[in-house]
């Protein structure tokens, strides 16, 4: 594949890219191209977690990007998810594994690294320290809405290391790429700041869109309304059965007319359109009959002209969402190993 092509696959999961240039290098260099994600072990997986990840993984691998997942147990323990539990943590990373390889990602094709592991030898403390060193108490602040902190909530004295370790992370992980959400940029921009000073690589930081939540975003701020497992009634999990998803897209955002920060619009634009080549909406003769969209262009271009009512785009999305996520359920239903991880962290609980 060349360089073109690799590079517009990577931007079609892009919302940004720091920067596009270094990027395009990368790729026509024609070396091998680390990069990852990281995730704390926390609780149920929704639709950004596994679907939409699913989707970009993919993209990437296509890319001939050589992946890595970071199941960030460690980080997971700081942050006292699951009560600071480490066997629930621990468990819940493996209920992640599972998610994974039923949405379709080939975990043969990519590496999978647990930060207990990672953080198991004197190099990653000397590498947190290092970070930390060049830090003042105020960048770090700042740099704590990495963890989903602010400045008004009590902090540990472990929560404050968590932009150095997660710095860290990228240094000791050697990637070019951090392919992670938008609402992570700080710890990605800390990285290549601070990369030069302590003689690493600086890394190139490719953010994927921040997929809303059912209640829409107030003022436009995408990251705070992005859709989070910690408020269930705005998420959509990928065991919802049908109704469950069915009931939780009927009270959805959705005003008439409008594109902004309308959640059933991304799903349909990220999601849906991804898995189906058209969408087909039914509706009685005297509503305009039945419709079909090959794009997500003709979808969008009909609601917002109003030829294409809320509560048919909300039928639609919920029967198209719940077609993807079944498979994924059903594995959680008849696999006897998956469906005790997932009794695990149900019993375990959901936390932030």
């Amino acid at each position: 594949m060349e360089t073109r092509e690799r590079m517009q696959l990577i931007e079609s999961i892009a919302e940004e890219i720091v920067i596009r240039e270094e990027l395009y290098s990368l790729l026509d260099s024609g070396k091998k191209i680390k990069a990852y994600d990281g995730f704390e072990p926390s609780g149920l997986a929704h639709l950004p977690f596994a679907v939409y990840r699913a989707i970009t993984i993919k993209k990437l691998l296509k890319a001939g990007v050589d992946f890595t997942l970071y199941l960030a147990d460690y980080f997971a323990f700081v942050n006292n998810k699951l009560n600071g539990d480490r066997d629930s943590i621990h468990s819940c990373g493996e209920y992640f594994l599972e998610v994974w390889k039923a949405a379709g990602i080939p975990l043969k094709k990519i590496n999978v690294v647990w930060a207990s592991k990672l953080m198991d030898s004197l190099e990653y403390w000397d590498t947190v320290l290092s970070i930390a060193r060049n830090l003042t108490q105020k960048r770090n602040l700042r740099a704590m809405m990495i963890a989903g902190r602010s400045a008004q909530e009590k902090l540990t004295v472990a929560q404050t290391f968590y932009p150095s370790m997660q710095v860290a992370d990228i240094f000791m992980l050697d990637v070019d790429i951090c392919q992670l959400g938008l609402d992570q940029r700080r710890a990605n921009i800390l990285a290549r700041e601070l990369a030069p000073k302590l003689g690493r690589k600086k890394p190139v930081a490719v953010h994927h869109h921040m997929l809303l939540g059912l209640q829409g975003a107030k003022e436009g701020d995408a990251i705070e309304g992005k859709m989070s497992k910690s408020k269930p009634t705005s998420s959509i999990f990928v065991h919802d059965s049908r109704e469950e998803i069915g009931q939780k897209i009927k009270n959805a955002y959705c005003p008439a007319g409008e594109k902004e920060n309308n959640p059933l619009l991304e799903y349909s634009k990220h999601i849906i359109f991804e898995y189906f080549k058209e969408v087909r909406i039914e509706r009685p003769q005297k509503f305009g009959g039945n419709a079909e969209f090959h794009s997500y262009q003709e979808l969008e271009e009909a609601f917002v002209n109003r030829k294409l009512h809320p509560l048919d785009l909300k039928k639609a999305v919920a029967f198209y969402l719940n077609e993807i996520i079944a498979p994924i359920r059903e594995h959680f239903e008849k696999n006897p190993k998956a469906a005790k991880l997932l009794e695990n962290v149900r019993m375990a609980g959901n936390t932030r």
